[in-house]
Order: structure tokens, then sequence, then C-alpha cells
């Protein structure tokens, strides 16, 4: 049954599946963005230290507005394959560039080992401003996901939006553009961030209507300072539900409490998602492991340690 198929099978549930419930662990996979300096690339890494003992299906790396981190983004995966036993996903967008020079940077992700890419148009240089596409570049996610296949056999992952692109004419316009995507031959589509679980089941049936039965991620992000998740989330046209400020009001000078607030509220937001029959999640780190970690742990996720070198007896 396809991946999709199978997790709107059965009847929606509302509550939490008991904690010592026998089941599968999940399938996870990580997001990191490159750092901008020698501290913020020591805290990237201590990041991926900690997760990667977690084994996820793959680790991904953003790339800047109008590749304004591209030698920073093919670094940092270039030392993932390098160093560690990860597989990483570079970001590439379709911004300020041509099919050329596009194409380009996907063969040069290719020689060195990367063999999967997250396909995006990518948001427009200028904040507030629209996107327009190079004279001759890709002019859409699609259309790269096509070059991208022409270039060599990547493995693809794109975005959806459970509550719409923010440029988007219209919900059914969205989902015929998600559609695209996966028809021009990307693998899975990650979702933007959501809150409310409900949010992402009714768009699963709404993908399931339109003909997607690709996998549709959960992407989960981890709130533990609620200001800025909220810019964040309002620019990306998520909807921030009143209980979520309410469950943060009080808390702006109590960095532990906002902590353990954030592990509460994206563990039911996962475990329900389990309830519904989900297996897999992408998680949004922003370079800080601790409550991924920590939600991972209660999603019955468990390190895995690397086994000591094998030492030959002398003689």
């Amino acid at each position: 049954m396809p991946p999709l198929e199978r997790w709107l099978t059965g009847p929606r549930v509302a509550g939490l599946p008991a904690p010592n419930a026998d089941r599968t662990p999940p399938v996870l996979s990580f997001e990191f963005f490159p750092p901008r300096t020698d501290v913020l690339e020591q805290q990237l890494w201590a990041c991926i230290r900690r997760l990667e003992t977690l084994r996820p299906s793959f680790v991904s790396v953003t790339y800047g507005a109008g590749g304004s981190t591209q030698a920073r983004t093919h670094d940092t995966v270039a030392r993932l394959v390098k160093e560690t036993d990860l597989t990483p996903a570079a970001h590439l967008t379709c911004v300020d560039a041509s099919r050329g020079e596009v194409d380009d940077v996907a063969r040069r992700y290719w020689d060195c080992g990367v063999k999967h890419i997250v396909a995006l148009r990518g948001d427009p240089t200028v904040k507030g401003g629209r996107f327009e596409s190079h004279p001759d570049g890709y002019a859409s996610a699609a259309e790269l996901v096509a070059g991208l296949k022409r270039v060599a056999d990547f493995e693809i992952t794109v975005a959806a939006y459970p509550e719409m692109h923010p440029e988007a004419t219209s919900p059914q316009a969205d989902l015929d553009n998600l559609k695209r995507k996966l028809d021009a031959g990307a693998n899975r589509a990650i979702t933007q961030l959501f809150f409310d679980v409900e949010t992402y089941l009714r768009f699963l049936d709404q993908c399931l209507a339109v003909g997607i039965t690709a996998p549709v991620v959960p992407g989960i992000m981890p709130v533990s300072n609620f200001g800025p998740a909220k810019r964040f989330a309002e620019s990306c046209g998520a909807r921030v539900p009143d209980w979520l400020e309410s469950m943060f009001a009080g808390t702006e000078g109590d960095l532990e409490t906002r902590r353990m607030i954030g592990v509460a509220i994206a563990a039911e937001q996962v475990r329900l998602l389990q309830a519904n029959g989900v297996d897999e999640f992408h998680f949004y780190t922003l370079n800080r492991p601790d409550l991924t970690y920590a939600i991972a742990h209660i999603l019955g996720v468990r390190p895995v340690q690397a086994e000591p070198p094998l030492v030959m007896p002398a003689g």
C-alpha cells in the first residue's frame, strides 16, 4: 500500500497511545543550517554529533535566499559525507541562477557523494518581494526537480504546505503544484511547520483526493522561544493557535520553563500523529539538539553507539 494511503487507513483517534505500547520506532530526519561563524560551526557540529547517534534516515542542510549560503552548505554536506555515517541532503533553489549554474551545483554535489537534494523554488532575494525567475533559470520547483533528474538520479525531497504557501492563489492551486513536483520525479514531500495535528491530517486527505500517494512527512519544529517562532511561522503562512501563545505567556525570562513547555507541546503533537498512523517525522532542529533528542526518546528512538575499533592482539 502506498505510504500516504497507509497513513490514512483506519479511524482517526484523539487519544495518545500508551507510553509502553509495543510499536516500531518511527523514521526520523533532521534539518540543520550552515554556520556563519566559527562559534556557530562548533554549535552545529555539537548538534550533529548528538543527533547522529539516533541514526536518522537523512539530514538536510539549508540554502540561503539567492544562494547566499551556497559555499557553506556545500562545505557542510561535504564534511558530513567525509566525517560521518549520515546521509546528507543539500537544499537547492532556483533563485538568481541560470539553469546551467544550478545544474553545475548539482553535479558538484553528486561528485562529492551527495545523492539527495531538497529541491525548493526558494524565497525572493528581497524580503517581502515576489519571486521572479532568472531569465535563463528554472521557473518553479517542479522544473527544478525535472532538471535535477536530468543531471543525475538524485533522491529528491520537496516542500508541502498544509496551510497553503503564502503566494499560492488557492489551496487547490497549491495542491496542484505539489503534485507537479512529485510527478516530475520527487520521492517525498516534507511539510512546513504546523501546530495543530488536525491541520496535517486534513491535508493528507486533500493530498489523497488529488492523487498524491508519495510520503508527505510532517515537519516538526520544537519551540522554546515563542516570539521568534511566531514571527517565523507567520512569515511562511503557518497559523499560530491561541493556545500555543497562552502556554508560553509569562515565560519570557525563564528559559528552562520554556524548554520544558516546548518539549511537552511537541511530544504531544508527535504522539498524536503516531496514534493516527504516522511513522516518519522531520525535525527542524535550529542547530540545537536537546529538544529534538528528548522528543525522539519519547517516540521510542534510542541512540546507537558506534562500535569500538577492533584491536588485534600483539604478536
